[in-house]
């Protein structure tokens, strides 16, 4: 149980690991508070369709699962969007059109086909919440990099105090490609992604391309 909650939040992170979602994330991160709104939005989401699918996996058709994923996370996602431009209109202006769009994330649909369609409740209900964790560390993460760095702001609150001109270039989209990429690579590194011992490498002697492979021969070259 603890493993299914934890494998989300680094080792399994769906915006770090498995890069699903990567639209609202380079979208809406240009500011912390951003990425708090989208995260709890899509993590309430996740964690209700994943128990709403795994009560309903024995019921529904094999032939139409899909689209009756779609409709379940539909109906989360409208209640959802509902609650958010009735108690906190400030945010759904910001999400605008992402908000609605969470219905076909790869997150959410992924992790309906792929878990909550095959294990029980509470489990299902772990892996969403793990993933949903994740998934708004992630977004809080990077939209407090690009808010501070490009607009001298944390949550909305001046910071720099005019000691650190902001770089505007990290709230526009090349500033977002950057920081992203970065995040990834730490997070591939703190999680061992560049362990090859982990994926089962036997080397250049279990490898069909050696004979051709000049790293394998003592050359420099790529494989």
């Amino acid at each position: 149980m603890i493993k299914t909650f934890t494998n989300g939040i680094l080792r399994e992170n769906p915006t770090l690991r498995l890069v699903l979602g990567t639209c609202p994330t380079l979208a809406i991160t240009t500011a912390a508070l951003n990425g708090v709104g989208m995260g709890i939005a899509a993590t309430l989401v996740l964690v209700c369709s994943n128990a709403a699918i795994s009560l309903l996996r024995k019921v529904i058709p094999e032939q139409v699962r899909i689209p009756a994923y779609i409709t379940i996370i539909a109906g989360f996602v409208t209640v959802v969007q509902m609650l958010v431009k009735a108690y906190a209109q400030s945010i759904d202006e910001t999400l605008g059109i992402y908000l609605p769009l969470i219905v076909v994330n790869c997150i959410i649909l992924g992790r309906a086909e792929m878990f909550a369609s095959k294990n029980p409740v509470l489990p299902s209900v772990l892996d969403g919440l793990g993933m949903g964790i994740g998934f708004t560390a992630a977004l809080v993460t990077m939209g407090a990099i690009r808010e501070l760095i490009g607009a001298g702001t944390l949550f909305g609150i001046t910071v720099t105090a005019g000691s650190i001109e902001p770089m505007v270039l990290f709230i526009l989209p090349p500033g977002g490609f950057f920081v992203f990429g970065m995040l990834i690579a730490l997070a591939n590194k703190l999680s061992g992604g560049g362990n090859k011992k982990e994926f089962g490498c036997m080397g250049c002697a279990g490898c069909p391309s050696a004979k051709t492979c000049s790293e394998a021969n003592g050359g420099g070259g790529n494989e």
